[in-house]
């Protein structure tokens, strides 16, 4: 089962390359940089991308009526922001970031399914394995024909923060975080202010780039490798799991993986430790 799931889930960018003028695929740039970065992600897209591309903005296709970044637009927002990028229901997309794997690729990949679209991957290695291979890149503004999107709600994917308080006594789902050990365990800071430093209590830590081989771009190590990364975090993959993070990016990289080994339920708790890390009403572990 896990094969074919890895087959619809990544794409290869040899499989890319042979359907960029394939009438049906749509390709997002969802590149996306922390500020400390200083790098900005639709310049960089302007400048060069993989030809037929749009740009993905992570901050404007969200919930601008909350101080938390970047959190789900309504389904009709969200409906209404990828039609005008070209993307209709019958599209397949295709989603890479500037980082290969590490980044907003998976957030995006994440949102569609939120949104009731199936038919959407993440290119494998991204933009720097795609530029790696001397690939074609194009230059300039989008300039996309709009299309139709109906966005379907799936609520199973998503996690609230009542939800996660309440898991705390419960353990109904298992919670793994994919910030790094420092952040984890309280002793380095987080990019975004937070009056609480620590975890979730009960949670366990996989790291998102330990999903990932630095040494080939970033593609996502094999199912056996992703697998032991979350058996050797004390994980059940088979069992109920919420992904948490900083900001609900990188989270999105752990349910990719999840989804890679079957486990098409994997859900993401959207606040992350922006939410989590700055209530009064929240417990902490270090």
């Amino acid at each position: 089962m896990s094969g074919a799931v890895r087959a619809s889930a990544l794409t290869s960018t040899d499989r890319l390359a042979g359907r960029l003028t394939a009438p049906n695929v749509r390709v997002i740039d969802a590149s996306f940089f922390l500020p400390f970065q200083k790098r900005d992600a639709r310049a960089e897209f302007e400048t060069r991308r993989i030809p037929g591309a749009v740009f993905f903005d992570i901050d404007a296709i969200s919930d601008r009526t909350t101080f938390l970044p970047h959190m789900l637009p309504r389904p009709e927002n969200f409906g209404s922001a990828v039609g005008a990028l070209g993307i209709s229901n019958n599209d397949e997309v295709v989603v890479y970031d500037a980082l290969g794997g590490t980044q907003a690729a998976a957030r995006v990949w994440w949102t569609f399914r939120v949104f009731g679209h199936d038919c959407v991957s993440v290119l494998d290695g991204g933009l720097p394995k795609w530029l790696a291979e001397g690939r074609p890149t194009e230059a300039g503004p989008a300039a996309p024909r709009p299309a139709m999107f109906r966005a379907t709600f799936r609520p199973e994917l998503v996690r609230s923060v009542e939800h996660m308080i309440a898991n705390v006594g419960s353990r109904r789902d298992q919670v793994v975080d994919a910030r790094s050990h420092g952040r984890f365990a309280g002793t380095d800071p987080e990019p975004r202010p937070a009056k609480k430093a620590g975890h979730i209590p009960g949670s366990r830590n996989v790291p998102a780039g330990a999903l990932l081989d630095p040494t080939h771009n970033f593609v996502f190590r094999s199912d056996a490798e992703i697998a032991k990364a979350f058996a050797d975090a004390g994980l059940d993959a088979t069992n109920p799991v919420v992904a948490s993070c900083g900001s609900g990016v990188t989270a999105s990289v752990l349910a990719f993986g999840l989804y890679l080994l079957g486990q098409d339920k994997a859900a993401v708790y959207d606040g992350s430790w922006a939410e989590w890390g700055n209530r009064d009403d929240t417990p902490v572990e270090r």
